[in-house]
């Protein structure tokens, strides 16, 4: 096997692209596209986001002290692509890609409705790092859309197609190959 040696980058791919809401009040209402974002801790639930200084949502974030982290779907691939290349400072984000501004149950900031899952987060820290700064959050509520939960309460996202993104490429996520414990799960015994 033969394998080349590239310069230090950003190639842990892929990642959820998501849709972060943020602002206090109708008329500052933006949408953001991240795709430097995950889970950092279960108990307390924790969360980040990483931004660049330079962006319009950096410094409302940074003021309010909330974001709600959208889900995103096949359905809203072309909206979180055009929230990442367009400026909040610019255009209406919400009446340009016609998304519902939700109200969120413990934040000012709203929700994007047309997403699965919402997280509510409140900010905890802000960690300057370079060309981001990381947004580290706790989450404070989580809204789940009814329709994706089947007849046990299960939460079925992967019925609402979510998307992932990959290096300058967004895709849809596939087929599972297999469940958390899998690979060391007894096996039944057939009966015979």
């Amino acid at each position: 096997m033969s394998k080349q040696n590239w310069k230090p980058g950003t190639l842990i791919y892929p990642l959820p692209a998501v849709m972060v809401s943020c602002g206090d009040k109708k008329e500052n209402f933006n949408i953001i596209t991240i795709a430097w974002t995950g889970t950092i801790c279960t108990d307390p639930a924790m969360c980040y986001i990483s931004i660049r200084k330079n962006r319009h949502s950096y410094q409302l974030i940074k003021d309010t002290q909330e974001f709600v982290i959208n889900l995103t779907t096949k359905a809203l691939a072309r909206a979180t692509d055009w929230c990442g290349v367009k400026s909040g400072k610019d255009f209406n984000k919400f009446e340009e890609m016609k998304l519902t501004a939700g109200k969120s149950k413990n934040l000012k900031c709203p929700t994007i409705e047309e997403s699965p899952i919402n997280i509510e987060c409140k900010l905890e820290n802000i960690i300057e790092l370079g060309s981001h700064d990381m947004f580290i959050a706790k989450v404070v509520n989580i809204q789940a859309d009814e329709k994706y939960m089947d007849e046990n309460g299960k939460f079925c996202l992967d019925k609402a197609q979510p998307i992932a993104y990959s290096h300058g490429h967004y895709y849809e996520l596939g087929q599972m190959i297999g469940k958390f414990g899998y690979s060391v799960q007894k096996k039944k015994k057939k009966k015979k």
